[in-house]
């Protein structure tokens, strides 16, 4: 390993000036100085490399300053995408990098064991033999764009003629397969083979890829002036009326709301908590995983004008070590919620103390989420 120094200072404006330097000391020694690096996170939707969010070279070292908009932020360095983006030794995911703002001056050592580059990376698909993908490009009229849909069979459904529920999710990258996320997958099939012979809980689950660059837009019903335009309910409409009707013609599904649950994280649980409540008559069941309430006031305020919901479950998730501020608005959301008569046995809220801002995270709680979805 050779020793360098990048120095990232982010820095914000809230009444008064504050600022964290990062600097990371040791990188892998093939490290190539000709390449930009990047930051990517969850305050700009986890895009993998973002020309605003470039690190300018000096030497031997690259350096960013950002606005903090946030509490505790979230995020790794990449060498322009996904596909080369920080790893360990083995070349295998690590968590996500987490800093929280304190004082007006923080400053933080990092280190980079290994950069992925694309051919490192798992290249074997970790995907049970029932996940299929129902289109690579499969077409989204509301948004005029095409994002890969992958699809989940129980593992009775060759073998039977019964139809089953179903539940949508985002992030399709990281839902079954280690091969095709950046982050770590859920292991939502291997977790629903487990249910389906321990319990006998069978689902059909539908993932959508996000759109990279266009994810944080995509998963937000507000337009946000940091991030740019809000196309969240161009994208549930895609869901609701492009995507769903397209699953119950070529799937044995059953079709009603009380069979029909929407599940997501981070930007993808702030859309799935939205869908809950825009669309009562579409999904009885919602998972809300760490939900970006941050992104934008508007998710408070048009919770408190459609809580008024009999029939919706709503399970929210939130880790002690994603930042007080996640855990506070998570908690005033349910408050929220239950004050304008969303009914309290139909709200489930679990607070991790250990628990990251991460897909281990999400998998390690996926099972009793949904089990509490669909009891």
């Amino acid at each position: 390993m050779k020793t360098f120094l990048f120095i990232i200072g982010i820095s914000c404006c809230q009444m008064s000036f504050c600022q964290v330097t990062c600097i990371i000391d040791t990188l892998p020694k093939n490290h190539d100085f000709k390449k930009d690096v990047y930051i990517s996170g969850d305050f700009e939707g986890w895009s993998g490399g973002k020309e605003d969010y470039k690190l300018t070279k000096s030497n031997n070292y690259y350096h960013i300053t950002i606005s903090k908009l946030r509490e505790t932020i979230n995020f790794k360095f990449t060498l322009g995408s996904w596909d080369f983006s920080e790893c360990d030794l083995n070349s295998n995911p690590i968590e996500n990098r987490v800093h929280t703002f304190s004082n007006s001056l923080d400053t933080i050592h990092l280190k980079i064991a290994n950069w992925t580059n694309g051919t490192s990376k798992i290249n074997r698909s970790t995907a049970s033999k029932n996940v299929h993908v129902l289109a690579e490009h499969f077409k989204i009229p509301q948004l005029n764009r095409k994002r890969k849909i992958s699809v989940y069979l129980p593992p009775n459904y060759e073998t039977s003629n019964k139809k089953y529920p179903v539940l949508y999710m985002h992030d399709g990258q990281n839902v079954f397969d280690l091969a095709t996320s950046y982050a770590g997958e859920w292991e939502v099939d291997e977790t629903l083979n487990k249910l389906s012979e321990e319990k006998g809980l069978n689902l059909i689950v539908v993932a959508t890829n996000h759109g990279n660059e266009k994810r944080i837009s995509e998963y937000s019903p507000w337009h946000n002036p940091k991030y740019g335009e809000a196309e969240g309910d161009a994208y549930l409409e895609f869901i609701v009326n492009t995507l769903k009707p397209k699953i119950d013609k070529i799937f044995r599904t059953k079709k009603s709301v009380k069979n029909t649950a929407i599940m997501g994280s981070s930007m993808g649980g702030l859309i799935s908590h939205y869908a809950g409540l825009k669309y009562p008559k579409v999904f009885s069941k919602v998972g809300v995983f760490s939900p970006s309430f941050w992104y934008s006031d508007e998710s408070f305020l048009y919770t408190e004008k459609h809580a008024n919901l009999k029939h919706v479950k709503m399970y929210y998730l939130v880790g002690g070590k994603e930042g007080e501020e996640m855990v506070e608005n998570v908690e005033k959301m349910g408050n929220i919620m239950k004050m304008n008569k969303f009914p309290k046995n139909n709200i489930c809220t679990k607070i991790v103390p250990n628990g990251t801002h991460s897909e281990s995270f999400w998998k390690s709680e996926f099972e009793n989420a949904i089990l509490w979805l669909f009891n």
